[in-house]
Parts: structure tokens; C-alpha cells; sequence
């Protein structure tokens, strides 16, 4: 087959569902098929190209631009009129801004919408894939004018994304769900196309693909250790305000206070909250309170690689699952998640996974909760799982199960 993935970086380059996207592709390409890559990128950070595959970029700095400007519309930060002088400086940016905000006509959807035409007519694919979130190239998608099969494959919500305000909601959504011929949505998105659900009329069009997220480890990074010798529980990823917190964690390890035991934080994300947030669990850790801010990719695996249990802290969402969740699991550690909800989507993955403890914001840090912490640290620390083990167990989240999901559904078979 001739198909079509369309992926979109503008705003996050290094945002994972494109790059699971891409390995997907790319076994499509070794099966055989020819596969083109239409790239929507910020025009500053190149997506990579991917073996066997042909990439067509689409640059939008103006929009990347114009995010910088505004921060992307988040609360707090900059004055609002600073933002705003900010943005009349970029003239492209500004246009930018009246296409999308006032005339909620975004450049990259007209000019994702033409560039998928004129490649159709070049090429005749028998599928397009769009691949989302973000949007702007499922909605291009299913305005253009071509014959091939349309999918949307949908790993984060839209009218239903607790992150950002979806323009046209549910409406909007139902009018993308019905140009496509078949849409392909996260498991706990499955909900919104069941009877009753607002995009129940389409459950005949509606697959499960779970998230292809787990690969092999990257080749061993070197490992940071504790310098002190002691073991070491690592988060690494980004915190974000009532979405993904640190304070339960700090409330654990400070309540457990276990000499042999380091809490270490690797990422950004801490300028949300008070400076003083880490200080109550500082005073009483000390150096075994581990902070170190946001990093460069390499050295960040490297406190994975030198961890003796990772730390997962849960989103307060039902309907998202972090992508780390795989990047840990393909690691072969123990896991400690901290779950903010009893409606997690990310239980049912550590059900799964034999080197893993639960515990719940709601239970607190009694006697009871951190005995459980302390015997989980003691037993399970330092234990491995090969990765086969890991793939064994999550058949369906890995990039050849998405490679046959997606190939069955460009072929047009239910």
C-alpha cells in the first residue's frame, strides 16, 4: 500500500506520540509499504527522519513564534499586556495569533489541508493516518479533498482534554469523527463511543490501540548513583500544577525517613510552586532529598539507569496515560506510583507489572502506609526484569502490534 502519516510538532518537538508514530511507520516501510511522512514542525527543531520512510516538512515558525510570545496561553507568568507588546514585535506571529484566536483559522490547518491534497495527487495513497493529539492534522485531514481512506489515530482526548479548552468541543469532534472511515483512540477514550456517550453514533468506526510505547531501553547511560552509597527512588519527567504533583511524595519519604533511602526529582516543573514547597521534607531528609532540576536527555537516563525503584506520580486525569509508564516498565524496575484517583488509568498497566506498589493520595502517610513503603523498598529495590519479560506483559503496547493495527486498518479490514 501507498500511505500517508501526518504528525505534528510545532508546539512540543519532543512530544512522544509522534515519535511512537513514527517507529510504527517505519515498520510499515520494512513490511514493504510505501510510506510518506507529511511533518508539521516549528521550524527550529527538525523532526528525525525515519528509516525507509519519505518526509515532507512543513515549517510553522510563525506559531511557534506566537506561542513563545503568549506562553502558550498559560495562567500566571507575564503580565497579559507584556505578552501582547511581546507578540505586536513578530508581525508573523500576530497573524498568526488573528488566524487562530479571533478567526479560529490556524495557518497549519489550511496549509496542512493543501500540502495533504497536493501529495495525494502525486502519489494516490490508499490511507492517510493523522495522528493526534495535537489536532491540526486530523481536522486537515478530514477537510481534504481526497479519495484514500482517512484515519485518525487519537492517543490524547479532544472535547474531552482536561488541558486545554477544545475549540468547538463535542460538536467539533463529532464533525471529525464523521469524515473519517475509521478512528483508532486510547483505551480510556473508548468510553466516549459507548451508547449515550457523545460520540456513540460512531462506535462502528471506533478501534482500541493501546499506546505503542514501549521499545527497548536506549543502550545503557551511565548510571548516577548516590555518592553516599545509599539506594536511591527517581522520578524523571515534569511536574505540573494540580495535574502531577510532588507533595504526597514528599509527604511519604519524609514521614518514612529511612537513612538508606535518597528521594530524587529529575526534571523541571518546581518554579510552579512555592519555593519553600521541598523545605518541611528537606529538614528532616537533608541530602537525601534530591532536586536537580530540568536536564539534558542523556544525563536524565542516566538517574534512570542508576535508580533502585522509580517514582510514577499519577495525573489527576481518567482519560491519560503518561508515555513514561513504558519508558519505565522497558527499564525492568520496581515502581512506586502514587496515584491521585481511584479512576487512574494507569492501575490497570501496574496490575500487570510484578514489581510494583500502589498507594493512593487519600491513605496519607500513616504507620500502616509507610510499613507497606518500607517492606516494597526492602524487597523489591534493586530488582531487574528483563525486557522480554516487559514485552511479554505488554504485547499490545509495543510498535509492531500498533504496525498491525494500523496496516489491517489501511487495508480496510474491520
Amino acid at each position: 500500500m501507498k500511505l500517508l502519516f501526518i504528525l505534528d510538532t510545532v508546539e512540543f518537538p519532543l512530544a512522544p506520540t509522534p515519535a511512537l508514530a513514527r517507529r510504527a511507520a517505519g515498520l510499515l516501510a520494512q513490511r514493504g509499504h510505501t510510506v510518506h511522512l507529511l511533518e508539521l514542525w516549528d521550524g527550529r527543531t527538525p523532526p528525525p527522519a525515519e528509516p525507509g520512510c519519505e518526509s515532507h516538512l512543513l515549517a510553522f515558525g510563525d506559531e511557534r513564534r506566537m506561542n513563545e510570545a503568549l506562553e502558550f496561553g498559560r495562567a500566571g507568568g507575564t503580565p497579559v499586556p507584556l505578552r501582547l507588546a511581546r507578540l505586536a514585535a513578530k508581525p508573523d506571529a500576530a497573524l498568526a495569533a488573528v488566524r487562530q484566536i479571533a478567526l479560529k483559522r490556524p495557518r497549519r490547518l489550511a496549509a496542512a489541508r493543501s500540502a495533504i491534497e497536493r501529495l495525494d495527487a502525486a502519489e494516490g495513497f490508499d490511507a492517510a493516518v493523522a495522528v493526534a493529539a495535537p489536532y491540526a492534522g486530523s481536522f486537515a485531514l478530514a477537510e481534504a479533498a481526497v479519495a484514500c481512506t482517512k484515519i485518525d489515530c487519537q492517543m490524547d482526548p479532544y472535547a474531552a482534554n482536561a488541558s486545554y479548552s477544545a475549540p468547538g468541543a463535542w460538536d467539533r469532534e463529532r464533525q471529525l469523527a464523521d469524515a473519517m472511515d475509521k478512528l483508532l483512540v486510547a483505551p480510556a477514550m473508548a468510553r466516549y463511543y459507548a451508547p449515550g456517550a457523545p460520540l456513540a453514533d460512531f462506535a462502528g468506526r471506533m478501534q482500541v490501540l493501546d499506546f505503542p510505547s514501549l521499545v527497548p531501553p536506549a543502550p545503557a547511560a551511565a548510571a548516577v548513583k548516590s555518592e553516599a552509597g545509599r539506594r536511591r527512588c527517581v522520578f524523571v519527567g515534569s511536574l505540573y500544577p494540580a495535574l502531577r504533583t510532588p507533595h504526597y511524595a514528599l509527604e511519604l519519604f519524609r514521614a518514612l525517613n529511612d537513612p538508606g533511602w535518597e528521594l530524587v526529582f529529575v526534571g523541571g516543573g518546581w518554579d510552579n510552586y512555592p519555593a519553600d514547597l521541598p523545605e518541611s521534607c528537606r529538614a528532616v531528609l537533608g541530602e537525601r532529598l534530591v532536586i536537580t532540576g530540568p536536564l539534558p536527555r542523556e544525563k536524565a537516563e542516566g538517574y534512570l539507569a542508576g535508580a533502585d525503584v522509580l517514582l510514577s506520580l499519577g495525573n489527576d486525569l481518567d482519560n491519560q496515560v503518561p508515555s513514561k509508564l513504558f519508558e519505565y516498565f522497558a527499564a525492568g524496575k520496581p515502581v512506586l506510583h502514587l496515584a491521585k484517583r481511584a479512576d487512574d488509568p494507569c492501575l490497570s498497566y501496574f496490575d500487570r507489572w510484578p514489581l510494583a506498589l500502589c498507594l493512593f493520595e487519600s491513605e496519607g502517610t500513616g504507620a500502616d502506609v509507610t510499613a507497606r513503603l518500607g517492606r516494597f523498598l526492602a524487597d523489591e529495590g534493586g530488582r531487574t526484569l528483563p525486557f522480554a519479560e516487559a514485552e511479554r506483559l505488554f504485547a499490545e503496547n509495543t510498535p509492531a502490534h500498533a504496525a498491525d493495527v494500523l496496516e489491517a486498518a489501511c487495508a480496510g479490514a474491520q
